[in-house]
């Protein structure tokens, strides 16, 4: 089922920091799970071509909309104030990983933080963003490309949306 419109309206205006709003924006907006959200590198987003390279599962390139390549900007400015000499790698950054010498990815934990006071987890933002495509489109290879989905999974979501083109095989 999909989230109600009122409950995803202001979603991301109501994420607190510029880190969680870059975060719910990538989850929200473009589909990004939450793996792939914490394991994004400084280095996979380019801000001067406006996209971000998602390594993690299927390879896919995301192409920034004006308003998550401005919280992009945000982010990195305030990841920059804050932690001027961190050496940690990835996109996200908590006060904890740019402080641990493993460098590591921003947790779990921070990331349920983000999304716990917006009342929805990021892998109900990411299903609802790729049913909400597919209801606009029945190319499974489409969603493939866009959300570095596998095949049988675009079918799903293209079978959930719309359901009347199930072939008989599949029933």
């Amino acid at each position: 089922m999909p989230i109600p419109t009122d409950r995803l309206r202001g979603l991301v205006d109501r994420a607190g920091t510029p880190m969680a709003k870059f975060a719910v924006a990538l989850v929200a907006v473009h589909g990004l799970g939450r793996r792939e959200t914490c394991h994004l590198l400084l280095a996979d987003l380019d801000l001067a071509r406006g996209r971000l390279t998602v390594r993690r599962d299927l390879r896919h390139t995301v192409y920034l909309d004006e308003l998550t390549h401005t919280l992009a900007k945000d982010w990195l400015r305030d990841r920059h104030q804050r932690w001027p000499r961190t050496a940690n790698p990835y996109l996200l950054v908590s006060q904890q990983t740019v402080a641990d010498d493993r460098l590591p990815p921003v947790s779990t934990m921070v990331m349920n933080d983000v999304f716990r006071p917006l009342g929805l987890s990021p892998s109900k933002l990411r299903q609802d963003r790729i049913l909400d495509e597919a209801r606009h489109t029945a190319d499974p290879v489409h969603l493939m490309r866009v959300f570095g989905i596998a095949a049988e999974t675009a079918m799903k979501y293209i079978y959930t949306a719309h359901p009347e083109r199930r072939s008989t095989l599949w029933r």
